[in-house]
């Protein structure tokens, strides 16, 4: 499913028009990306919670080459599905 159909799926559950779904279905994900950016949790009951999480740096190899690099630490974006979700699979 990508965001058009999601925003449609919206629209049909809230009576709301495709336009003012697909904004707010956008605007859910742009919040979401921005706690994370911040470095907060997002928690969404019954369905999941988003976390950071840090990756250490780290050695690696070139694929092509074989050569050992560095990799680098960097953050994640993690989610976890609530038993909720994970109870519908």
């Amino acid at each position: 499913m990508n965001i058009a159909e999601l925003s449609k799926k919206v629209a049909a559950a809230t009576d709301m028009n495709d336009t003012d779904a697909k904004s707010a279905v956008q605007a859910v994900f742009e919040q979401i990306a921005q706690a994370a950016a911040e470095g907060e949790e997002v928690a969404v009951p019954g369905f999941g919670k988003f976390t950071v999480k840090d990756r250490p740096a780290r050695k690696g190899r070139n694929p092509s080459t074989g050569e050992e690099i560095d990799i680098a630490a960097s953050k994640k974006v993690a989610f976890t599905a609530a038993k909720g979700l994970k109870d519908r699979l």
